[in-house]
């Protein structure tokens, strides 16, 4: 098979890191529920993960990095404990429903979606400085369009809410691990992502990094471990976040992904990504009626690229590509709002998105299909 859904999930990993889910099933037990060998390796493990985030990802310490289920939950707490029924938002063009359902399930807000011309980062820089001049409770913004690859100058964006002491929640579900990712540099009061896509762990795994301003209001309650005899959540990070039993396999496989990532290093991991970028767009472009639709600069896009064919279905033409051994996302991707953006919302696009473990002859592959679809 030749895999290009790594926005989805990273399906090809290190081969450390089925290595170290399997060594933490066998070895660790619960962290902070005992005394004995297994439930300290558990914390040692859980306690090296969130160094190692913390040092990647800006936190200003291993207390400020909450283990959660995925992305998606993180956002969940991280936009129920800013945002009250009547607030006013500002988010992008581009947010990914696990953004914008959240919203929509909190009555009477008042939700500007700040968006310039398609793929200009100056363009919606100024867009939301425009939506910031009102009254606004809190900006949630993705660093990277799920759909496109589009980088937002989501740096700029901080630094307009820091300016208004407005919170910002930040998705970099799609950036951890090739961009830069600095919360306290941000001044950011949370950050989500995902283990299972550019950090290389496995699914059912995520993380939120807590600014050090942030307060927030747990999303489950129960047991952590620690202040047993108090019926509140603790109030302190992590355990105030982290109710029930860790998902130890995912923290070491996890930490086993990080500490691939920090040694490749995620510059060399992003140009990576851009280059077979670079050399799918050259060979799509000779494809009779295949439209692109990305950032003309490809230094603004990760490795991500949405097209579609005239008069062809996208879902039915990933599904033939499938039939073929190549593994494509097609349709709105979870992220119509990007759609709408885009132009694209009535239908939708396909998207290759590659990863570390990609090789160009691949891409000569799909392209090669594409072609021979295209003539039939």
């Amino acid at each position: 098979m030749i895999y290009l859904d790594s926005a989805a999930t990273a399906l090809q990993k290190p081969p450390q890191v089925a290595r170290a889910m399997v060594w933490a099933t066998q070895h660790c037990a619960s962290p902070g529920r005992g005394n004995y060998a297994a439930a300290a390796q558990a914390a040692e493990t859980a306690f090296q993960c969130r160094t190692a985030l913390a040092e990647l990802l800006g936190a200003a310490g291993p207390e400020r990095v909450i283990f959660t289920s995925s992305a998606t939950h993180g956002l969940n707490i991280a936009i129920r404990s800013l945002v009250q029924p009547g607030d006013r938002v500002v988010i992008s063009g581009y947010e990914h429903n696990a953004v914008t359902r959240t919203l929509a399930s909190i009555p009477n807000l008042d939700q500007q979606v700040a968006v310039g011309r398609l793929f200009d980062p100056k363009a919606d820089l100024e867009a939301f400085a425009q939506a910031l001049e009102r009254p606004t409770r809190a900006v949630i913004c993705t660093h990277v369009s799920n759909v496109f690859g589009y980088i937002l100058p989501i740096s700029e964006i901080a630094q307009l809410c820091r300016a208004r002491q407005i919170p910002l929640i930040v998705d970099a579900s799609q950036s951890a691990g090739i961009l830069p990712v600095d919360l306290e540099g941000w001044g950011a009061e949370y950050v989500a992502l995902p283990g299972h896509k550019g950090l290389c762990g496995p699914q059912g795994i995520g993380v939120l990094l807590c600014g050090k301003s942030s307060n927030p209001v747990p999303l489950l309650t129960g047991g952590t471990g620690s202040e047993s005899l108090l019926q509140a959540m603790p109030d302190f990070l992590p355990d105030r976040l982290e109710a029930g039993t860790h998902n130890l396999p995912g923290i070491a496989g996890l930490l086993a992904g990080v500490r691939f990532i920090r040694q490749q290093g995620p510059e060399r991991l992003l140009r990576g990504e851009q280059t077979l970028i670079r050399q799918l767009r050259a060979q799509l472009s000779k494809v009779p009626g295949l439209e692109l639709i990305c950032p003309e600069d490809p230094a603004l896009a990760t490795g991500v690229l949405s097209f579609r064919l005239a008069g062809q279905d996208c879902e039915e033409t990933a599904e033939r590509l499938g039939r073929r051994g190549i593994a494509l996302r097609a349709g709105l991707h979870c992220a119509p709002l990007a759609h709408r953006t885009a132009g694209t919302l009535e239908t939708g696009t396909i998207r290759a998105s590659v990863s570390p473990f990609n090789r160009p002859e691949e891409l000569r592959a799909l392209a090669g299909a594409l072609r021979q679809m295209t003539e039939k």
